[in-house]
């Protein structure tokens, strides 16, 4: 079975070289998840694909079920994530149609999004520090560089409540972090990956420069600029999953010693949430 997984949106199921090879729906101990999981196949590389916004983009970043999603993907046997995701730029060398390899976040929601699998008399801390795996991105910045996709290969992606954008006075705040891009999915998904022991990485997709430049972007602007980047990301995706699925990404899971609370004193639903995170 497939180790790599992919989230993102549906534009990745036009890619002609993938092949849908089999589709499972199943329930998790957090919910539904926002699509089934798709096993696809490029060139006879298998991996695991999960429509962040469900089938149709239905679900709103707030609404998305992120442990359900990430659950899912582990319990299936998935080790390894790549989010494929649309964001805002806020430095003027980040310009629309390039992608950014994000390699740090920085959380701006407003606690409305469940973000933790430890809860209901469990308590677990797992660091966060870098929330993107070293390795996996290391090796995405090697991919990239075999494709004429325009990237930078570093990068801080500042994620905010959503579903509207930024006011322009939220906009330069944001820039006075500094701040790279601006999305409003990645948080908590890249945390809950972490708690899940999964190697995480993000290939943010910009579609815009948010308002604190001072130029009018219609949604119609961002959408064309959002279909051309689902074609580089189809590229990229050709010459990725091949690339992840032989040669495997080494990497420590961060989660082995998370679990502080006494044994005893955990449920037997917890114990089966629990091992299937920590394994």
């Amino acid at each position: 079975m497939s180790k790599v997984a992919v989230i993102g949106g549906s534009g990745i199921y036009n890619l002609d070289s993938v092949e849908v090879v089999n589709k499972f729906e199943f329930d998790t101990p957090f919910g539904k998840m926002s699509s089934p999981i798709y096993e696809l196949s490029v060139d006879g590389s298998n991996f695991y694909f999960v429509s962040r916004h469900g089938e149709g983009h239905h679900i709103t970043p707030s609404e998305v079920n992120y442990r359900a999603n990430i659950y899912g993907l582990k319990k299936i046997g998935a080790k390894v994530i790549v989010s494929i995701s649309a964001v805002g730029s806020l430095k003027q060398e980040h310009a629309p149609g390039n992608f950014v390899l994000v390699n740090q976040f920085i959380d701006w929601t407003k606690g409305q999004r469940k973000r933790t699998f430890f809860e209901d008399g469990v308590v677990g801390h797992v660091s966060v520090a870098n929330p993107v795996d070293e390795n996996l991105h290391g090796r995405l910045c090697e991919i990239i560089k075999t494709t004429d996709i325009n990237h930078s290969t570093h990068g801080s992606y500042i994620c905010i409540e959503g579903p509207q954008f930024s006011t322009r006075a939220e906009s330069n705040i944001y820039r006075s972090f500094g701040a790279d891009v601006i999305g409003m999915t990645n948080v908590p998904e890249s945390y809950l990956a972490k708690e899940a022991g999964m190697a995480y990485a993000t290939v943010a997709m910009v579609t815009d420069y948010d308002c604190w430049k001072e130029e009018h972007c219609t949604v119609e602007e961002i959408m064309k600029v959002m279909g051309d980047n689902y074609i580089s990301a189809q590229k990229l995706v050709k010459v990725m999953i091949p690339n992840l699925v032989n040669n495997p990404v080494e990497f420590t899971p961060e989660n082995k010693y998370a679990i502080v609370t006494n044994e005893a004193l955990i449920s037997s639903k917890s114990k089966e949430i629990i091992n299937t995170l920590l394994h």
